[in-house]
């Protein structure tokens, strides 16, 4: 591969524990209603799986994640912050954080910014890119925990990895895709063996 090995890695599930947020958020201010716990979450939307234990939860759910403060507040993913920073030093490699906002978007596009800024420093905000479709955003690898990712561009640039995260755990992928367990799992071999190509 000649120049740089550009990796994209969404934010949402990957470097910011979105769901588990979601669950404490849901829990705190809904207690009496049923709720998806992180063992049973299945399906990217949380939102369609509180809709299917009952229609009126979908609007509750939403309201924790588009509330002020919601994503500001997200937990680190662990090691996600420290395979960041490590992979920004590595030699002949651009990271980028590559995250969809949400439709409601009033809070959380100043969040993510903000959440940025806060745990990864000042660097890392120039390296934010915002979209409703990756397809169109080139590079050579793609960190997400989407397990299907589709628009405009039917054969993106990027090699999707997927993340593993509560909701995609059951999905079985077909080679050659791929998968993440955790930052613990080696991302340095997906990044080398992409160099290598």
């Amino acid at each position: 591969m000649a120049g740089a090995l550009r990796v994209l890695v969404d934010m949402d599930g990957v470097v910011a524990d979105f769901e588990g947020a979601v669950l404490r958020g849901f829990s705190a201010r809904f207690p009496a209603e049923p709720r998806v716990e992180l063992a049973a979450r299945s399906g990217f939307s949380v939102r369609e799986q509180y809709r299917g234990l009952r229609q009126d939860l979908a609007a509750k759910v939403a309201s924790v994640y588009e509330s002020p403060g919601f994503f500001l507040g997200l937990d680190p993913i662990p090691g996600a912050l420290e395979a960041l920073q490590e992979m920004i030093r590595m030699q002949d490699t651009e990271v980028f954080i590559c995250t969809s906002p949400l439709r409601n978007y009033e809070h959380c596009i100043l969040e993510k910014y903000k959440w940025v800024e806060k745990h990864l420093g000042p660097e890392f905000v120039e390296r934010i890119i915002l979209t409703r479709d990756k397809t169109v955003v080139s590079a050579d690898l793609l960190f997400d925990d989407k397990d299907t990712i589709t628009g405009a561009e039917p054969n993106p640039s990027w090699e999707h990895i997927l993340f593993t995260c509560c909701h995609n755990r059951h999905i079985q992928l077909q080679a050659p895709r791929r998968r993440l367990l955790s930052w613990a799992d080696n991302w340095k071999g997906i990044l080398e063996s992409k160099r290598r190509q």
